[in-house]
């Protein structure tokens, strides 16, 4: 009881769609030396990108590319949140609060109040911006949606997520990470509308998404090296340690295990999975941690290969995938993402 419930799920990308083979072929001379190698195991095949790919090798830093990124995701943001409503049958002055999610550009005033006007929200939207938390953003931001939305059920909220992860692209990093960054990650936006429960539908046979009934975070002490951003005068330099893998195989499980436990689960009860695809090797530590069959994260692989890691739009992406083929009514879900911090986010859903 009192639960708050996803109304519905967007997502929206750029027009500039280019296979893995193009990509790599026309960054030869602008990503960092060697990075062809990782592009046969990246799990991509496409991705969109924030801007033309030939325009990658014209821009001449972190000035030109984040000016970019507040232009795109302005755009990106009000498609996203467009579809989303129009999905949930509501309008734009019917929300009343957004907690917009991104760590690949920096925005002041922030993305959600650049585009506030074009959608038409209220003037006394509470805007609630998360920067700095990365590929768990999605999950994160999904809690915090339900957090508020305990606080006041008889409200509409909106989660923005917005990631032009392409835009840090640094020509003279030619670290490892920076080289999987290249072939890994991709661009989007994704929107989640959210309603209290005090709140009616918008019309008597509404389409939804799960209820949330509760969240868990845990960040890990002493590993703030594991992943982030190198935040440097020439831009965004990735971070992504050889453990990133093994932060869920040494961890996940137990903490899976006593989420559940702490409403008399276990993970038998579970129906459907909706994880953030970190990449190929994070899937399957996924995969073993829990003890999940593949078929189990098959719309995590789907994101991944067709759109690449949008870092926090992702799991909101594969969240859209599985309200679209949702479990029987009254199944269980799981929805986990891990980032910098090193953390992770766990939600129970209720179908």
């Amino acid at each position: 009881m009192g639960a708050p419930r996803i109304a519905s799920t967007a997502v929206a990308f750029t027009p500039h769609r280019h296979t893995q083979d193009e990509v790599t072929r026309e960054l030869t001379d602008v990503a960092p030396p060697g990075f062809e190698r990782f592009t046969q195991t990246s799990g991509v095949e496409s991705r969109n990108l924030a801007v033309p790919l030939p325009r990658y090798a014209e821009m001449t830093g972190f000035t030109e590319a984040n000016a970019a990124y507040v232009e795109v995701a302005t755009d990106l943001g009000t498609q996203a949140i467009r579809a989303a409503l129009e999905a949930a049958r509501l309008e734009p002055s019917d929300v009343d609060a957004v907690i917009s999610v991104s760590s690949t550009g920096v925005a002041v005033p922030t993305i959600d109040a650049r585009l506030a006007g074009r959608v038409g929200f209220r003037p006394d939207i509470k805007r609630i911006p998360l920067f700095g938390l990365g590929c768990v953003a999605g999950a994160a931001g999904t809690a915090r949606m339900h957090d508020y939305l305990r606080g006041y059920p008889g409200d509409v909220a909106i989660l923005l997520s917005v990631e032009l992860c392409s835009l840090t692209l640094q020509r003279d990093d030619s670290s490892i990470p920076a080289l999987i960054g290249v072939c890994l990650f991709g661009d989007g936006a994704a929107a989640v509308v959210g309603t209290g429960a005090d709140r009616a539908p918008a019309y008597p046979t509404a389409p939804s998404g799960p209820s949330i009934l509760a969240t868990r975070s845990r960040l890990f002490p002493d590993t703030i090296d594991v992943m982030g951003w190198n935040v440097s005068s020439s831009g965004f330099g990735l971070v992504m340690s050889r453990d990133v893998p093994r932060m869920a195989d040494d961890h996940l499980g137990a903490e899976v295990d006593g989420f559940l436990a702490d409403y008399g689960l276990t993970t038998a009860d579970i129906a459907t999975w909706v994880c953030h695809p970190g990449g190929p090797k994070v899937i399957d530590s996924i995969r073993r941690a829990i003890g999940l069959p593949p078929a189990a994260l098959a719309h995590s692989a789907d994101s991944m290969r067709e759109h690449g890691n949008i870092s926090s739009a992702s799991v909101l992406d594969v969240l859209r995938r599985t309200v679209l083929e949702p479990p029987s009514p009254g199944e269980l879900g799981v929805m986990l993402a891990m980032g910098p911090g090193f953390s992770f986010e766990l939600l129970l859903l209720s179908w």
